[in-house]
């Protein structure tokens, strides 16, 4: 029997607007000049994912930030100052490495590997990571930081904090060496991480990639130590 004329299109197609023809829902062009079928959601751009994601972290970062620069801290505002101040081109570190060469054996070795790791953190930090990111520093004022926490404002970039990268590359090499002293020098390490923070001159996210930065630095330092004939000084100490 023959079928009644239709004059819609058929079912599970679409219509071409150029002659009226219809094209299968299940190959419906997509943007990419492919066809797609049908109910598969649309493609996402990883790049303007990922710049999603960071601003998010640059989002999160800031209000860390000031956080801690709304947070009132009088009685530790001018130790930490002091800390970050004296933090300086690795004064603790180098103070603490001239103790330890004194002693023979593994605190000599110590020494040794733990300078090595501060002198790569600190090439690796200033001469490629500030160079690449080019991060400002923050707005100390803006965020209203009190002058009590207040220290000189560096001109380098901010990404990465390079004392950070330093202390902790420096406790990471020294702790593997001489075991007794990787707790205190992972706290003294910390502690100039956060001094940077709380004093205004870099954000959170410097500070944890100075810390991932140092952590490279001391393992860094500590295999090309560990190549080095000399490495039985350590063994025998």
């Amino acid at each position: 029997m023959a079928q009644p004329p239709t004059n819609g299109p058929v079912s599970g197609s679409a219509p071409d607007p150029e002659d009226g023809s219809t094209t299968p829902a299940s190959a419906v062009s997509s943007p990419g000049g492919g066809a797609e079928p049908a109910g598969r959601p649309p493609r996402r751009d990883p790049v303007g994912t990922v710049r999603a994601m960071l601003s998010d972290l640059r989002a999160v970062d800031g209000a860390l930030y000031a956080a801690v620069a709304a947070t009132p801290t009088p009685t530790l505002d001018r130790s930490l100052r002091r800390l970050s101040h004296t933090a300086d081109h690795s004064k603790i570190s180098f103070s603490v490495a001239a103790a330890l060469a004194l002693v023979p054996g593994r605190p000599r070795m110590a020494a040794v590997v733990g300078v090595g790791a501060i002198a790569v953190a600190s090439a690796t930090a200033n001469l490629l990571g500030k160079r690449l990111v080019r991060r400002r520093r923050p707005d100390r004022e803006a965020a209203r930081v009190t002058v009590d926490r207040h220290v000189p404002m560096p001109t380098s970039a901010s990404f990465p904090s390079g004392h950070t990268a330093s202390a902790v590359a420096f406790a990471t090499a020294v702790g593997v060496v001489l075991p007794p002293a990787a707790v205190p020098l992972g706290l003294l390490a910390s502690a100039v991480g956060y001094s940077r923070v709380h004093t205004g001159v870099h954000y959170p996210g410097d500070v944890a990639a100075g810390a991932v930065l140092g952590l490279a630095s001391g393992v860094a330092a500590l295999t090309v130590a560990n190549a080095s004939p000399q490495w039985r000084w350590y063994r025998r100490g």
